[in-house]
């Protein structure tokens, strides 16, 4: 059982963490003249305990992205009484696991094809609800990243049959860029969404929105800011390294 004095320092040091990132933030959004506020934090809460995950709710924190469906299942019974809380899946879904991630989360920002969108559409109408949902891009060639790849013609089927996904609103698009110790060297991928992102929302295509780019982690999300993201998913400045497994 943690301490008393303990659980409050570990509580100080999530809220002074997500006060350091929402300072970077705005001095970010400052440099390229937009509105801090444009710019939404979701703390990444994979391989975090329910009770640190209850911290960042009360140092402000509402936007909460999990990578991994069997994971957050487990913690979902202790975390249901954070009632203004939206839970995002951000990491690869299968698609034969569609019906219970409709059920658990508020969206999914990882689609990467027509088959599972066709399948959480069918999933979210059983749930009686409408799901948001991001488009994830491979803005890279390494293979371990998912996403629909910059060439691929799935992205356009995928657009295409947006107006017969009646239970899915297609909100914008996701990304992660390959890693680069400078965080420099995600800028060209950044843009790159970007660039994406403004020519399909030029488009005006029914039944897809493109409000939302969510791009940038602990780590380059002051270069995601720069190049437009509306979104950053923020983990280890937040908690702290995860810890390497066994």
């Amino acid at each position: 059982m943690v301490s008393l004095k303990i659980a409050k320092l570990l509580f100080y040091m999530v809220k002074e963490a997500v006060s350091a990132v929402r300072q970077k933030i705005a001095l970010a959004a400052q440099r390229v003249r937009r509105n801090p506020d444009e710019v939404a934090l979701m703390a990444v809460t994979k391989t975090v305990e329910a009770g640190r995950i209850c911290e960042a709710y009360e140092a402000g924190l509402r936007l909460f992205g999990e990578n991994r469906l069997q994971e957050f299942g487990e913690k979902f019974e202790m975390l249901i009484n954070i009632k203004e809380a939206e839970w995002h899946l951000i990491g690869h879904l299968q698609s034969n696991k569609a019906k219970k991630a409709a059920e658990l989360f508020s969206a999914i920002d990882s689609v990467d094809s027509l088959r599972l969108a066709a399948k959480l559409n069918q999933s979210a109408e059983q749930a009686g609800k409408k799901l948001p949902i991001l488009i994830e891009i491979k803005v890279g060639e390494e293979e371990s990243k998912a996403g629909i790849p910059l060439d691929s013609p799935e992205l356009e089927t995928l657009l295409q049959a947006a107006p017969k996904l009646d239970h899915l609103q297609i909100c914008g698009l996701m990304t992660i860029p390959p890693f680069t110790e400078d965080p420099e060297g995600a800028r060209p991928y950044f843009r790159l969404l970007r660039d994406l992102r403004d020519q399909i929302a030029s488009r005006k295509l029914q039944g897809v929105q493109m409000d939302v780019l969510s791009m940038g982690m602990s780590h380059d999300f002051e270069v995601a800011i720069e190049e437009g993201s509306t979104c950053v998913r923020v983990g280890t400045a937040i908690f702290g390294a995860r810890p390497k497994p066994a």
